[in-house]
């Protein structure tokens, strides 16, 4: 009687043994053997699936099984059949829990259809498969730790990647929901993997998308914490402790300087056109250099206040909301600092001349401004 043993051998960039498990007896001269031989033996793929998948229908619960998918379900992936992949993943998990090689098939064949939710599962299962490995303990037999040390290497390998995938995802999603959705399995997974950064980034524009300003702000504090290297993110923090609900003078007036400081070191990313980048810069560091006028106004500091918004008049040019507040602090800093028993014409004539660009604005700050020119005599 002659008897064969098949085993697995499975690759991520090296052989890996993983399923040196799977090990069973199988008399080739019995027809389920003899199938498994041919299938074994066969050249094409085609052939290959069709003789494992039969194996599989007529023998279900065969010790051989659990090899079976181990061989079937990367040729399901290769052959683009992508369903099968992960239907295949699946049987064969339920065989063998601790088995990230097959899970991981069915994560790529998820993100080969696009489909997010199935990402963020597969992800979730290859990770859970993959600790498994790591978890078992280090065998006795010298022959086996080489092997062992090669699959400790590969669950190690897999795991960073199931969280790559989901930060991909993110990248291809055009729905907020479902970037949030994966930046919240990626920070409950490991929240210091090496793409949380950028997927916060990510997360933090799609909390916005949905109108979700206060997760947006609490997602901001917790990443400047750490690393203020994302300008949205510190335009939002400087703006926000300017709110009466959470005013903060010191981290608005340092948040708006960093944000400064980051847009005009910062290159434009890659893919953004350079005349986006620049008015995407003019627009942020006119804001920072506005959130620093309005601190200082608040507190009083006339020099500060007239310094940083004389910075940020040409980039604000244009908008109104930031213009007439601007204007209005100008004025009153010039004023304050040209007043006095010998004043300073030059600086009392500036007063004037940014009380009328004031006044000239509908809004709040209109009429006051309007008021103070005639205070100042200088007509209406």
């Amino acid at each position: 009687m002659t008897m064969t043993r098949f085993l697995l051998c499975v690759t991520m960039a090296a052989i890996s043994a993983l399923a040196q498990r799977h090990k069973f007896d199988l008399n080739a001269s019995t027809p389920e053997g003899k199938l498994l031989q041919d299938a074994a033996q066969a050249t094409g793929d085609a052939t290959k699936i069709k003789l494992y998948s039969e194996f599989l229908e007529k023998n279900p619960k065969h010790q051989a099984a659990a090899w079976v998918y181990d061989q079937l379900v990367p040729l399901y992936l290769k052959a683009g059949e992508l369903d099968k992949t992960i239907a295949g993943a699946e049987a064969a998990l339920a065989l063998d829990p601790a088995n990230p090689v097959i899970a991981y098939q069915a994560l790529q064949a998820s993100e080969q259809k696009k489909d997010f939710e199935a990402v963020k599962k597969w992800s979730a299962a290859t990770d859970e498969a993959a600790k498994k490995v790591l978890a078992l303990p280090k065998p006795t037999d010298e022959e086996e730790v080489e092997f062992w040390k090669r699959d400790v290497d590969y669950s190690q390998q897999v795991i960073k990647r199931t969280e790559y995938s989901l930060y991909a995802a993110m990248l291809q999603s055009n729905d907020p929901k479902v970037q949030i959705a994966l930046y919240e399995e990626l920070q409950r997974r490991n929240p210091k993997s090496e793409y949380m950064p950028q997927a916060a980034g990510r997360a933090f524009l799609a909390l916005r998308q949905t109108g979700q300003e206060d997760a947006a702000f609490r997602l901001a504090e917790s990443t400047l914490a750490t690393d203020q290297s994302n300008e949205d993110m510190l335009a939002v923090a400087a703006s926000r402790y300017m709110d009466p609900k959470t005013k903060d003078p010191a981290k608005s007036l340092a948040y708006a300087a960093k944000l400064v400081e980051v847009m005009n070191s910062k290159p434009a990313p890659e893919g953004v056109p350079a005349a986006d980048w620049e008015k995407k810069k003019n627009s942020l560091v006119g804001l920072g250099y506005w959130i620093q006028g309005m601190n200082y106004g608040t507190q009083s500091n006339w020099s500060q206040s007239d310094k940083a918004f004389r910075a940020a008049l040409p980039m604000i040019q244009g908008n109104n909301e930031l213009l007439a507040p601007a204007y209005f602090y100008l004025g009153l800093a010039n004023y304050r600092m040209g007043e006095g028993p010998k004043g300073n014409k030059a600086l009392l004539a500036e007063a004037r001349k940014f009380n009328h660009a004031c006044a000239a604005i509908k809004g709040p700050y209109q009429a006051q401004a309007q008021k103070n020119l005639v205070a100042m005599g200088a007509g209406r």
